[in-house]
């Protein structure tokens, strides 16, 4: 394994389960107590996981607890002015432009009311380390966050509670343990769960329910995405990327070109951006053709944002990319 692989192996762990010992001792505040963010002068440059917008302010989160708030559609950044806790962050998820919600390592969910500038725990366990990968709130009230074996998280309060899920083992296996990576949503009211082994998790109830979506893949997915006419697309390792038909009941897979691993993808009115280790950049304009050139520098990408005017905004292990 070369430098750059050891040193993204951690990094990645954040949101894709590669949850090393080292990776957790790292996270963890001291004597297991929440210590706040600290202010950066290079916080621009700090690995983010997730991002997405709030009304019109885009709002990214990453490693060491970082915040980065954006008001002109991804020009110029700066950190938000609290954040409770300095370990990973690996997912957000707003539902209006001031009620969002973050989750990550230490099982924790943060909660702002005013548009990701400041933040107050929800929900944190350190005694067990059991990191979230993604949540995703359908309103102010009702939301889901979902990580390491099969755990999945639902309130109906607006986080005030977090409700453990009891999942149903996938078929041939004896207990429920996958680890689900990444949510996403269609406009027929079902939310999906990408997660390892092939499988995509689907809820019609707001994830009180869940049917395993087998798609004849082995590996992990690690994103997804819905498009307009309601069909499904994931991706994950090796630069595989499957489409679903709508509801998830017929699966195939679409060339990629590539083996470089995705970790994220965004649509825009059926324009689809794929983005990836190894600087894996890919687009398409019907989610099934898919062409693109990866960086000439490989940085690893691991996050991408559409804005309103057609453009990608991309965030990577070195923190906010450039046009």
């Amino acid at each position: 394994m070369n430098a750059l692989s050891f040193r993204w192996r951690p990094l990645l762990a954040a949101f894709l389960f590669i949850a090393a010992a080292a990776v957790r001792a790292a996270d963890a505040p001291p004597a297991l107590k929440p210590t706040p963010a600290a202010a950066s002068p290079i916080a621009t440059q700090a690995t983010m996981l997730g991002a997405t917008w709030a009304g019109p302010r885009v709002v990214a989160v990453g490693d060491h607890g970082v915040v980065l708030l954006s008001d002109d559609q991804g020009a110029h950044y700066r950190q938000a002015r609290a954040v409770p806790l300095s370990s990973s962050l690996t997912s957000v998820s707003f539902a209006d432009a001031r009620n969002g919600w973050a989750v990550g390592h230490w099982g924790a969910i943060l909660h702002t009311t005013d548009g990701g500038e400041t933040w107050a725990v929800q929900r944190l366990v350190p005694e067990e380390d059991r990191p979230l990968f993604s949540v995703h709130f359908f309103d102010a009230q009702n939301g889901l966050a979902v990580g390491l074996w099969s755990l999945v998280l639902r309130t109906t309060d607006g986080g005030v509670t977090w409700t453990p899920q009891t999942l149903s083992p996938p078929p041939g296996a004896a207990k429920a343990d996958l680890n689900l990576l990444s949510l996403f949503a269609d406009g027929a009211g079902h939310v999906y769960a990408a997660a390892e082994r092939g499988m995509v998790l689907r809820s019609d109830d707001q994830g009180q329910h869940w049917q395993y979506l087998a798609t004849g893949y082995k590996g992990s997915f690690w994103t997804g995405t819905a498009l307009p006419d309601g069909s499904l697309l994931v991706g994950g390792q090796r630069g595989t990327l499957y489409r679903g038909s709508a509801g998830g009941t017929h699966w195939e897979p679409v060339p990629s070109g590539s083996k470089s691993s995705v970790t994220a993808m965004a649509q825009l009115q059926g324009r689809v951006h794929v983005v990836g280790l190894d600087g894996l950049q890919l687009d398409s304009h019907d989610g099934v053709q898919f062409s693109g050139q990866p960086r000439e520098d490989r940085l690893s990408l691991t996050a991408v944002l559409a804005t309103p005017n057609g453009r990608w905004l991309t965030f990577s292990r070195r923190g906010v990319v450039g046009p």
